[in-house]
């Protein structure tokens, strides 16, 4: 008699584990967006588990530097200072270490970053560290956390090592597919270049083919309307080919990036603009280690280039800002300066070089906001979100 409630009990958490189990590899098995696989899962596990936040950590693929990839309701201290999320903390260097390995070691430590902070924990000090990995590699760190939480149930500990292993699975899966993706996107590039190449080739030489036709005609003494007609064929087709040639190019290439990442490149363009006797470029990064799709860094590569480039060209500034900041939701480039201002408006005809940035923010699926006013300075503030780019 004593033995069945014991048993139903026994059943009903084996349940409950199942059904946990079970929401969250559906979950991972409908996308191999890894934006929207950690996400989920930080979704699933915080309600399944009625937590308060979370978040997970991974280390690049091709180092031993970690990256914030994904939060979960942070509490106020950590979201309004994202320079707090960057770096080393207790658990991370004990997982390096090889001592956060196994249902034993996946248990509730106090957070080091929470732990500096006076306010804005929202009542939390404690997380529980799961550690990520595929075929015995680091992956990374899945962190979750609620108010008051010290210890975990057996149950529970063993569900959360599961996800874990879920989660690394998928979080493999999809580097696994964006690697490929990567190989097809660079052989349709080169695809797309050979045929660039092949429409820059056969219009040029229809260029060359109307100018040697006017120049036959000016040497036989022909109508100079004639001669007219062939040089205004050329220059049309000149122009075709050149804005052809612009449109696919700029899409195509991101040479000022070749042999650096996204941050060390823009700390090249302030330090050269700096050595040049310009303006003096100020350049600050947070996020370092997150890393950002290559489109999107050769389209704010372009956007930081244009904008310094008017402020050297227009402002008349002493000094000016280059900020940049990397989260796991978005990319956020400032650039501002003391010159001169203007009144801000793409619709005027003026300003071609915001309205090239206007257009490059659009085409990135981002947000551009532009502040000044005459002798007051100018601020632009980019915003691009990486949820639909990962």
């Amino acid at each position: 008699m004593d033995d069945q409630p014991t048993g139903t009990l026994e059943l009903q958490q084996r349940n409950r584990e199942l059904t946990i189990l079970n929401h969250i590899a559906e979950s991972l098995n409908r996308t191999t967006n890894l934006g929207e696989i950690l996400s989920n899962t930080l979704a699933q596990v915080t309600e399944l588990f009625e937590l308060q936040t979370g978040w997970v950590w991974l280390l690049q693929e091709d180092g031993d530097d970690f990256y914030l990839a994904a939060t979960r309701y942070l509490p106020s201290g950590l979201s309004s200072h994202p320079a707090l999320m960057d770096g080393s903390c207790y658990c991370l260097d004990t997982y390096l270490a090889g001592d956060l390995n196994g249902a034993a070691n996946v248990n509730v430590v106090t957070c080091s970053r929470l732990k500096k902070l006076v306010e804005g924990t929202d009542g939390l000090r404690y997380h529980a560290s799961i550690p990520l990995y595929a075929h015995g590699k680091k992956l990374g760190v899945f962190n979750v956390a609620s108010a008051g939480w010290q210890r975990l149930s057996p149950e529970n500990l063993r569900i959360l090592y599961t996800v874990g292993d879920l989660l690394s699975m998928a979080v493999e899966r999809a580097r696994l597919f964006a690697r490929s993706a990567e190989i097809g996107a660079l052989e349709e590039r080169n695809r797309l270049a050979r045929e660039i190449h092949d429409t820059l080739a056969q219009g040029l030489a229809g260029i060359t083919l109307q100018l040697e036709t006017a120049e036959a005609l000016l040497e036989s003494g022909a109508d100079a309307k004639a001669v007219q007609a062939n040089i205004e064929r050329a220059l049309i087709s000149a122009r075709q080919n050149l804005e052809e040639a612009r449109r696919s190019v700029l899409d195509l290439r991101a040479a000022p990036l070749e042999g650096r990442s996204f941050p060390e490149a823009l700390a090249n363009l302030a330090a050269r603009l700096n050595d040049h006797g310009h303006p003096h470029i100020e350049y600050q990064l947070e996020g370092a280690s997150q890393p950002v799709p290559s489109r999107v860094e050769a389209g704010l590569y372009r956007v930081a280039q244009e904008a310094l480039e008017n402020i050297i060209q227009h402002s008349d500034a002493r000094k000016a800002a280059l900020h940049l900041s990397i989260t796991p939701d978005q990319v956020l480039l400032e650039i501002k300066d003391d010159g001169q201002g203007f009144e801000p408006g793409f619709d005027s005809g003026e300003h071609f070089g915001l309205m090239g940035i206007n257009e490059r923010v659009h085409l990135l699926g981002g947000h551009l906001e532009i502040k000044s006013t005459p002798g007051a300075g100018t601020l632009v503030r980019v915003r691009i979100p990486l949820s639909s780019h990962i």
